[in-house]
């Protein structure tokens, strides 16, 4: 699973839904990605204090693999972007899912409903 920041967001802030989930997913090994992208989103949520943002980062570092936003991610967000003129951090977060071959969890599905092929998992 690629997961978009708004539910790293989520899961930090205790929604139940979101924690029932990523449970699930862990219990059954699924991977859990994280583009590098996303992590900047989080990490710039102005909710978070110094101690608060480091705590963020420890949790990230220990619950989902990291993918950079290399020149492969790069040139397939590229194109995505000239396709459907989607803002780039969510294009990078899809070359991402594309990149992992795995769906793009979010609760902003409209963010990428654009994107031809893009399995996307939208968490209620």
């Amino acid at each position: 699973m690629t997961i978009d920041a708004n539910i790293i967001i989520l899961l930090l802030d205790g929604n139940i839904s979101i924690i029932q989930r990523m449970r699930e997913w862990r219990q059954s090994n699924q991977p859990l990605f994280l583009s590098t992208v996303a992590e900047a989103e989080v990490l710039a949520y102005p909710k978070y204090n110094p101690i608060q943002r480091r705590d963020v980062e420890v949790f990230m570092d220990g619950n989902f693999t990291s993918i950079p936003f290399d020149r492969a991610v790069a040139r397939i967000a590229a194109e995505i972007r000239r396709d459907t003129k989607i803002k780039l951090p969510d294009a990078a977060i899809a070359a991402t899912a594309f990149y992992t071959h795995t769906p793009v969890v979010t609760r902003n599905v409209q963010d990428f409903r654009r994107i031809l092929n893009l399995e996307v998992i939208d968490i209620k």
